[in-house]
């Protein structure tokens, strides 16, 4: 039997025998003094989501290697085989993910399977209940991108693919224990890099050990490609479990616990993993790179993966059977109606000294601009290794603008933010119209073209995939300075006068989706009038100042509406947090016009200035090219229009 025939059910029968002697140690399997919904159901839980974790990890892990690492040639068909992988995987995870969410429903409405009402109970509650709806929303779109690579698409189908595949997998970190925490945002973050980083790093090692017969030469090229892949998974698995480790136990004591025992032998199996695959790197990577067909090292390659493969299976068991135990600290419910809707209390009253004090870290924006930082500067770090140069005022714009960003969700703006008008819109003000300029003023996409290698084999790197995504139909349309000012101006309206302002406020999915608009809106916006980076054709100088005044104009309005409006927007929510040093929540919604209409003066004010600046250069530019070519030609343009001008006179002069 090949290697690609044994694995799938080695590591599938491997993870299940895990989960339930993991289970069994954990007390999962113990019937319920008060509804117990049966045998079936309890182990039916984790013995279903074994199988939904182990497929939606074979999926990710074939479209990555068919739609960004693997090359191909008109000889071979890897891409082919990998979409055929998923398309199968993919839909064991569909069926795996419906039957969990059927007996999720079970668990949690304490009822067996097949009892009177149960089906229609089932439809019912499963899309009215978080807990419940997560799981299926994600079977959903599994079997959506099951059919997708049954139809056999090609390169970019797959990489699609593997993109969607991605953000499938974000229901589920609203549902669980860290989801449950004391901290819900941040165990819902961590749980979602957590969920992110395994099912890459596991499905990557489970495609390429399965496809292994199938890479040939290729096997070398796909490993070095994978490994910094498997480095960065590594790293998100370690700190997020970290964080929410932090989060379900009060101290080094709880480790003795079965939920600790079960977290120390998941840490021992990240452990064996690493080691396993800086082996790989060292010993199989480099001798493959300088001869592919290396029998030995094909071998060892074989031999590691396998063992890879079976500690990540070991892991998922545990995983599971993890979240099926009960932790040793368990979120209480708090009596404070701040912490009831918001999930933290409320903070002091507000003073320069709290908003330049107060701090609570978003550990997922937080991640984002640290890595983005970093990223910039070893990319810099990079180009200076060689020789080239990099503008220093690019990367003091690119740090300080993701500075600015950091203390716009995390300091006071962030903390007040969350429950008080005037303040959320200081903070939203500045992350739409303040920290895009500073970050479109960094150049990161030319950095990156810069800085990053070319793939020769016509495969998507973080290079292909930034040129196609500024070249792309999409941004050529949505850059536009009409349609982007559109967008801001209309979504501007449509968040606060609809139902997503109180969504962003009581919901941390509609928190997120707020600033990730705001910042990702602004930024378009900002690269559409003052951008250094390659995109879609730049309009004239005079226009872009045309449409900053014309958006200045409306958001002025904006503001003004607000000063005068007399109906509360975002629901009851500020009622019902009521503040005591909120004495008049209309008053607050009208300062927060004057924040709107104040704060937006300084950055058009730059905005105008960097246009301004660019018209003057390009009319400058221009004068030179100018003057080049008349030397050239000896000012024939010129000449040949006073010739055209005499003539006219001529023309005139015999016409009297």
């Amino acid at each position: 039997m090949t290697v690609r025939r044994a694995l799938i059910p080695f590591a599938t029968a491997l993870a299940l025998v895990v989960t339930a002697l993991a289970v069994i140690l954990g007390g999962a399997a113990k019937p319920l003094e008060l509804l117990d919904p049966g045998p079936l159901v309890r182990w039916g839980v984790p013995l279903a989501r074994t199988v939904h974790d182990l497929a939606a990890a074979l999926t990710v892990g074939s479209l990555l290697l068919g739609g960004l690492l693997v090359p191909e040639s008109k000889t071979t068909a890897r891409r082919q085989t990998a979409g055929r992988i998923a398309a199968w995987s993919a839909l064991v995870w569909a069926l795996a993910g419906f039957v969990r969410a059927i007996f999720a429903y079970g668990d949690a409405a304490g009822v067996s399977v097949g009892s009177p009402g149960f089906w229609s109970g089932a439809w019912k509650f499963t899309w009215e209940l978080e807990v419940l709806r997560a799981p299926a929303i994600t079977a959903v779109a599994a079997a959506v991108i099951s059919a997708w690579c049954f139809l056999r698409p090609r390169r970019n189908g797959l990489a699609w693919a593997f993109f969607a595949s991605l953000v499938a997998l974000w229901p589920l970190a609203l549902s669980g224990h860290a989801a449950g925490s004391s901290d819900h945002e941040t165990g819902v973050d961590s749980l979602a890099v957590h969920l992110l980083s395994v099912t890459v790093w596991v499905g990557g090692i489970a495609a390429i050990a399965i496809m292994w017969d199938s890479l040939g030469k290729a096997a070398a090229v796909t490993l070095q490609r994978f490994s910094p892949v498997a480095v960065w998974c590594y790293v998100g698995v370690a700190a997020s479990g970290v964080l929410a480790a932090t989060l379900r136990l009060s101290s080094l004591g709880d480790l003795v616990s079965a939920y600790g025992a079960l977290l120390i032998l998941k840490a021992v199996a990240l452990v064996g993993l690493g080691l396993l695959g800086a082996q790989q790197r060292r010993a199989v990577v480099a001798k493959l790179t300088q001869d592919p067909s290396d029998r030995p090292a094909r071998a060892l390659a074989v031999r590691l993966a396998t063992v890879e493969v079976a500690l990540m299976a070991t892991a998922i068991g545990l995983a599971t059977a993890l979240a099926r135990t009960a932790p040793p600290v368990v979120a209480q419910e708090s009596s404070d109606p701040v912490v009831a809707i918001t999930g933290y209390p409320a903070p002091p009253p507000i003073s320069t000294a709290e908003i330049f004090g107060s701090w609570r870290t978003q550990w997922l924006f937080t991640t984002v601009a640290i890595v983005a930082v970093f990223v910039y500067l070893g990319w810099v770090r990079r180009l200076t290794k060689r020789g080239d140069t990099w503008p220093i005022d690019r990367t003091v714009c690119w740090v300080a603008g993701w500075a600015l960003f950091l203390f716009m969700v995390d300091g006071g703006p962030g903390v007040y933010g969350r429950v008080m008008f005037s303040a959320h819109m200081a903070e939203h003000m500045m992350l739409s119209m303040v920290v895009p300029i500073f970050l479109v003023r960094g150049a990161a996409v030319t950095l990156a073209l810069r800085a990053l290698p070319k793939r020769p084999d016509k495969t998507l790197g973080p290079r292909e995939l930034i040129l196609a995504s500024v070249h792309s139909r999409v941004l050529n349309v949505v850059a536009n300075p009409a349609i982007i000012a559109t967008i801001v101006l209309g979504t501007l309206i449509l968040f606060y006068y609809t139902g997503w302002f109180e969504f962003a406020l009581t919901t941390h999915t509609g928190h997120v989706t707020m600033v990730i608009h705001f910042l990702l809106s602004g930024y378009l916006f900002a690269w559409a009038l003052v951008g250094i980076d390659p995109g879609p054709r730049k309009w004239p100088a005079p226009i872009r100042l045309l449409v900053l005044l014309v958006t200045v104009a409306f958001h002025a309005f904006f503001g003004v509406a607000l000063m005068t409006g007399t109906d509360i927007l975002g629901g009851d929510f500020f009622s019902r947090v009521n503040l005591p040093y909120v004495s008049n929540i209309l008053v607050d919604q009208q300062r927060a016009g004057t924040v709107a209409w104040g704060v937006g003066e300084v950055p058009t004010l730059v905005l105008t200035m960097l246009i301004a600046l660019e018209w003057y250069r390009t009319d400058k530019k221009d004068a030179r090219r100018q003057e080049r070519q008349a030397q050239r030609d000896g000012d024939a343009e010129l000449n040949a229009y006073n010739d055209y001008l005499a003539t006219l006179g001529r023309g005139k002069g015999k016409d009297s």
